[in-house]
């Protein structure tokens, strides 16, 4: 008998007005993607602080998803630039502590971005299941 394959845990950081209804969508349409994806409601992408990101390594997520409000943003028109700088930074930690950058990914999701959501959960998932746990 084969072992089971423990799907990737992936901690999805998304934004309350932009993608939050997107993916409560992917639920109530009963989309499927895997059940190890935790999602944390934040107002604005460029909020999240690399600390953040790092933590949730040091818990066992095997990634971090940025589920980005792009230039829909209500509270910045910076916020694109922001996000990307605040991904930088956290790539820069994760190289420090010898973390593939294959595992932080952000994509700008909308409120009716259902089916792109759970693409790219089904997409991440396979691309950490590739990289395996200790390949760091």
């Amino acid at each position: 008998m084969e072992p089971t394959k423990k799907s990737p845990k992936i901690l999805v950081f998304s934004t309350d007005k932009i993608s939050d209804p997107g993916i409560d969508q992917a639920g109530l349409r009963k989309l499927h993607y895997s059940p190890s994806v935790y999602v944390i409601s934040m107002p604005c992408s460029s909020g999240i602080k690399p600390r953040w990101i790092m933590h949730a390594f040091e818990q066992g997520f095997d990634g971090v998803f940025i589920a980005a409000d792009g230039h829909e943003c209500s509270y910045s028109a910076t916020c694109p630039d922001r996000t990307n700088t605040i991904i930088n930074e956290a790539q820069r930690l994760m190289e420090e502590k010898k973390i593939s950058p294959k595992r932080i990914r952000m994509a700008a999701l909308c409120s009716v971005c259902a089916e792109p959501f759970v693409g790219h959960m089904n997409n991440f998932s396979k691309i950490l299941a590739d990289i395996g746990p200790d390949a760091g």
